[in-house]
């Protein structure tokens, strides 16, 4: 069998809870479990691979010793691993903040960018986040409600519901509000530029640094430029249904509810990626089989063939 099961990297963030271990299986000593990097090469945290032939290997150097022809040819634009796909439980606030675009984060930062989309996975009755401004503002006025801490006045607060999908676009102010699991799909990047905190002292007993010039530099003082909600149309097939959450020159992610079966195929153009959030599922693969249940994290190489998942289960499906 070529796919290959993960297990995460861990972030023990001050806002995080318990979900992720509580709900979700994940075997962490952490007391808050703020995030789990379920598909990372990323420098601050790497998925590894958790067995068969490579068990133990990073999946950043499972790709150097396999060769970037495993990524596919979609990915040969990229310098590096493209994406990275989290699970975020917000038991509390995150900061309000801003990720640079491509250009601005390579040039200061010497990384990607960030872009990236937010599917809720489940969330308290009432609970909301953060999604760019109420309208247009200057970058004066901007400046002047982070230093008087009225920015929350304009910025756009939206309500959300298991299911939603939230497009963030490189440059857009956001933040997760508390009661909130999502999964992220975002670029492979860890630069955050944080605009406001609430205050907040992290575990040294200090205020934890805001990044201020750096999101005056990059913020968009605009409402956000993409709807809430799915960018293409539930699809009914044979055994499941599919819905186009959102695709860019970065990722392709749809939200799959399998009620029988999914036969799939990983041709030359992408690897795959499978993140399960509800339910159980039986993979086959090359005569194999893989049972995944609720949390777990696949990968599966690019020109790896055809598979079938099934059973009955709720997951998010990427490509590049």
């Amino acid at each position: 069998m070529k796919a290959m099961k993960l297990n995460p990297a861990f972030k023990d963030y001050l806002w995080g809870g318990t979900k992720l271990r509580d709900e979700f299986g994940k075997k962490c000593d952490y007391d808050k479990v703020a995030e789990s990097w379920e598909l990372s090469c990323h420098k601050d945290g790497n998925s590894v691979i958790a067995d068969g032939e490579y068990a133990g290997m990073t999946l950043a150097d499972y790709i150097q010793k396999a060769g970037k022809a495993v990524l596919g040819t979609d990915c040969e634009k990229f310098e590096n691993f493209p994406i990275l796909i989290k699970l975020i439980d917000a038991k509390d606030n995150l900061s309000v903040q801003v990720h640079p675009d491509n250009e601005y984060a390579q040039r200061v930062e010497g990384e990607y960018g960030k872009t990236e989309m937010w599917y809720v996975v489940d969330c308290e009755p009432g609970a909301s986040l953060l999604y760019g401004f109420t309208h247009e503002i200057s970058k004066e006025e901007f400046k002047e409600r982070i230093e008087n801490n009225t920015l929350l006045e304009v910025t756009n607060r939206v309500e959300v519901h298991p299911g939603d999908m939230f497009f963030i676009e490189a440059k857009t102010l956001h933040a997760i509000g508390s009661g909130i699991l999502i999964a992220e799909i975002q670029q492979n990047s860890n630069t955050t530029y944080r605009v406001y905190d609430y205050g907040r002292v992290g575990a040294d007993g200090k205020t934890r640094p805001l990044h201020i010039e750096k999101a005056l530099d990059v913020t968009s003082l605009t409402p956000p430029s993409h709807p809430v909600g799915p960018q293409g149309k539930k699809e009914t097939f044979d055994g499941y249904v599919s819905t186009l959450l959102a695709s860019c020159e970065y990722f392709t992610v749809h939200e799959m509810e399998i009620s029988d079966k999914a036969e799939l195929c990983a041709d030359e153009k992408s690897f795959h990626s499978i993140l399960v959030l509800d339910g159980s599922l039986t993979l086959r693969m090359d005569g194999e089989d893989m049972k995944l249940v609720k949390g777990d994290s696949v990968f599966i190489p690019a020109s790896a063939g055809c598979y079938t998942l099934s059973g009955k289960a709720k997951l998010v499906h990427t490509t590049v």
